[in-house]
């Protein structure tokens, strides 16, 4: 059966009002306002000094130290978001009567699974990027056969190839909804690009990396959120294997639409 989704979009957006859907809100705000500060801070250390003094007023959000330490604060922080998506994954993968606390499991392997998201993550990303290069359909096709890959890593334990194989089986006979998802991002993604240079233009460079921050932050928790509801009604479908626990997805706490 093909996803529904308008079912999807319902289950997920409450799942992300729940108490911890607001916590995970609190922590992906805090990632994405250390991951632009750590980004300009960067660029401004390896500047000389004069044009760091001159492109300093516009930098935005950064902190007064060198491009190296930018340059490994980006890095860490980077490990900690992957760290931070496979206990998201883990979270709004659960049944949502369970979504009140977060799961036992939320930091079983935890270390293992978050190198499997850093690495699997960046293949991925190339490989949508290059589609997207050669031809847009190509790109948009990969794009949506992988939206599960980090599931298939926080919730059912898999490596890259298995989490590969996992998402591209369950998006088969969805992809064009799938579709749907990957466009909307892509639009949000053209939105804040367009709003933010607007806000430089006007002076205010802290104010536009504040309001990307938060909107980046307001858009994709709850997409993140649809994305496991997706998960949940084609796991359920087709099956999990290879998890580590022996609980399944099961969609029956929701309603459909």
């Amino acid at each position: 059966m093909a996803l529904q989704l308008s079912h999807a979009v319902s289950d997920g957006i409450r799942r992300t009002l729940t108490r911890t859907g607001g916590i995970l809100f609190v922590g992906f705000l805090v990632i994405q306002f250390g991951i632009q500060t750590a980004v300009n801070s960067a660029v401004l250390g390896y500047l000389p000094p004069e044009a760091a003094a001159q492109f300093g007023r516009n930098a935005g959000l950064a902190l007064p130290i060198s491009g190296t330490a930018g340059l490994a604060l980006f890095g860490a922080l980077i490990i900690l978001s992957s760290a931070y998506f496979v206990i998201l994954s883990r979270t709004f993968a659960q049944p949502l009567s369970e979504m009140s606390t977060f799961p036992a499991t939320a930091t079983q392997r935890l270390g293992r699974a978050t190198a499997i998201a850093l690495v699997g993550g960046l293949i991925v990303s190339i490989t949508v990027m290059i589609g997207f290069f050669l031809l847009f359909l190509p790109g948009l096709f990969f794009a949506a056969s992988f939206l599960f890959f980090i599931f298939a890593v926080a919730v059912e334990d898999l490596g890259i190839i298995g989490s590969l194989k996992r998402s591209w089986g369950l998006a088969r006979g969805s992809r064009l909804r799938l579709g749907v998802l990957v466009v909307v991002s892509a639009l949000f993604g053209g939105v804040i690009g367009g709003v933010a240079p607007l806000l430089d233009l006007a002076g205010v460079p802290v104010a536009a990396d504040v309001v990307t921050v938060v909107l980046t932050t307001v858009f994709f928790l709850p997409y993140y959120a649809i994305i496991a509801s997706a998960y949940r009604q084609l796991g359920d479908e087709r099956g999990a294997p290879g998890r580590s626990t022996p609980e399944s997805v099961d969609t029956s706490q929701v309603p459909e639409l």
